[in-house]
């Protein structure tokens, strides 16, 4: 069944890694396209492909500090031209204007001699020079109505100064997704040390970093207790793009999830992914197209599963595909499960991959030591090299 046929049905039993992060990206819908100032559009990508109004540079320009030239020399210097000058009248042979970098050049320019291979002998100027050279050609950059860069480029702080130098003041992208966390359990504490009974919230803190390194705006996390009808009550007013459910994923006695979003008219998209750590995530998709993605309660557990549901459900919300994870060879191997994909906190190094330790469901201690989780397929043996998923969702690896 192709993923977008897939996406129309409920999950009837717990799905493979891969096909989870394919079915939760298939799930989502590119954010309709905003025009915004280059300001607020860092970090989104373009909607449509970038076009230059005009050619750069508009003229021919010095690319050097020196004279603008006619002929083969001597020259004789009739004027200077600095930044922002008028068009200077036109060269003849055996004439120079001393010019700096970025100067529209005189028609009839030869050549730019720069400063360090000029000399200046008895009001002569002497060098050498090669037609052409240190000349900036009008449209030498981009020509007037040329595709500069694809849609679903990323606006970073280069495209920005490129957008400046085409004279555009407006992007038209696709905006950051809103993602609001709604982190549920009677039993956690938000400040000091546990307790006995107590459990200190591990997962509140991770999340606004996780979602903005996405590409998402973090809109709150919210604190609700173990009931049904504030969690309800919480996803019916939640005014976001996604919400992120965390701790009532499971299938205990305090876990609501799926109960309310069968009550709320909601399609579960995912029901459990063949993962580990990380099975119990959950993927719903409500009447309106807004989607909740649920976190296990346990912190690593719910690490995974933002990186494998969240992410890809922001991707695709921001109009990008799937990152494509590179491989690396697994130091010493890792050992497989012979059902499930195992997530493993390693460091990557010149040999390869190490795991770190401290890989349980409800430790951080790993993944705080790790550059990524190494992706071990399911099989019956070991693997001597995995995918790598960054710990970093901000992290493109190449090839994306």
């Amino acid at each position: 069944m192709k993923v977008e046929e897939a996406v129309r049905w409920h999950a009837v039993a717990a799905v493979s890694w891969d096909e989870a992060r394919a079915l939760a990206h298939a799930a989502a819908v590119p954010l309709p396209p905003r025009r915004v100032s280059l300001a607020d559009s860092v970090g989104c990508v373009l909607a449509g492909p970038l076009v230059s109004p005009s050619a750069v540079p508009p003229v021919d320009r010095s690319a050097m500090d020196g004279y603008a030239v006619r002929g083969g020399g001597p020259w004789r210097v009739v004027g200077a031209i600095l930044a922002g000058s008028p068009l200077a009248a036109p060269l003849v042979d055996g004439q120079a204007y001393r010019i700096v970098t970025g100067a529209s050049v005189p028609s009839g320019t030869t050549a730019v001699l720069p400063d360090e291979q000029a000399t200046l002998i008895g009001g002569r100027l002497h060098g050498k020079v090669a037609a052409g050279n240190h000349i900036r050609r009008a449209g030498e950059e981009c020509a007037a109505g040329e595709a500069v860069l694809p849609a679903g480029t990323l606006a970073s702080p280069q495209l920005l100064g490129l957008v400046a130098t085409l004279g555009l003041d407006q992007l038209t992208v696709i905006p950051k997704p809103r993602v609001l966390a709604l982190v549920t359990g009677d039993e956690l504490v938000h400040h000091g040390a546990s307790a006995p009974g107590r459990v200190r919230d591990a997962i509140g803190p991770m999340l606004p970093t996780l979602i903005t390194s996405s590409g998402a705006e973090a809109s709150a996390v919210v604190h609700l207790s173990d009931s049904r009808e504030a969690l309800a009550k919480a996803l019916s007013a939640a005014d976001a793009e996604v919400v992120l459910v965390s701790g009532s994923s499971a299938s205990g006695p305090a876990d609501h999830l799926r109960s309310v979003l069968s009550e709320l008219g909601a399609e579960l998209v995912i029901d459990g992914v063949a993962c580990r750590p990380g099975h119990p995530q959950a993927l719903g998709r409500l009447r309106d197209g807004r989607l909740v993605v649920g976190l296990p309660g346990n912190p690593l557990a719910a690490l995974t599963a933002f990186l494998t549901l969240g992410v890809a459900v922001i991707r695709r919300l921001r109009g990008e595909g799937l990152d494509r994870l590179t491989v690396a060879p697994v130091a010493g191997g890792l050992a497989c499960h012979p059902r499930s994909t195992r997530l493993v906190p390693v460091r990557v190094g010149p040999q390869g991959v190490v795991p770190v330790g401290h890989g349980g469901s409800a430790m951080l201690r790993g993944a705080a030591a790790a550059d990524a989780f190494a992706v071990v397929d399911p099989g019956p043996a070991e693997a001597i090299a995995a995918r790598l998923l960054p710990l970093d969702p901000g992290v493109r690896p190449w090839g994306v």
